[in-house]
């Protein structure tokens, strides 16, 4: 993997695992540098909605309209309905993909409103989730809504 950004995305996903929690992570660029960065939480934080996008905007703090869009948000996995509203919200105009084979958020519709979607399919990131989930099937379905 030679993007540094998914490089380290993949890096909070890996964080996120080795704190017990769901491998996951998310980091925001703007103007080519990393501005926040974060991984999904739900399980340290006993929370309901920490997803590793949450989290790194969160972590990220405050930017104006204009600072987000011309931002870029990177995610190892395919951002879900809530954290594809925060790039919806955030008028967020760019987000890569790690991986979308073991979950697909509402990349179509999220396209439909004019973000540009790459998806990289990187084996790192398939690989993070396939082992997570068949380790732990309950606790990903629990992430998931189902």
């Amino acid at each position: 993997m030679s993007d540094p950004f998914l490089v380290a995305a993949i890096h909070e996903a890996r964080a996120g695992l080795s704190e017990g929690g769901i491998p996951i992570g998310s980091v925001l660029v703007i103007d080519g540098e990393i501005v926040g960065r974060g991984h999904n939480r739900r399980v340290q934080q006993g929370s309901a909605t920490l997803h590793a996008e949450i989290d790194c905007l969160e972590n990220a703090g405050r930017f104006t309209a204009a600072d987000y869009r011309r931002s870029v948000l990177y995610s190892t996995l395919s951002p879900c309905d809530m954290c594809s509203g925060a790039v919806l919200l955030y008028e967020i105009p760019r987000v890569v993909v790690g991986e979308n084979r073991t979950f697909q958020g509402p990349e179509a519709y999220v396209r439909s409103r004019g973000v540009a979607i790459e998806v990289v399919d990187d084996r790192e990131c398939v690989a993070l989730m396939t082992e997570f989930i068949a380790a732990h099937p309950a606790l990903w379905n629990e992430d998931i809504g189902v």
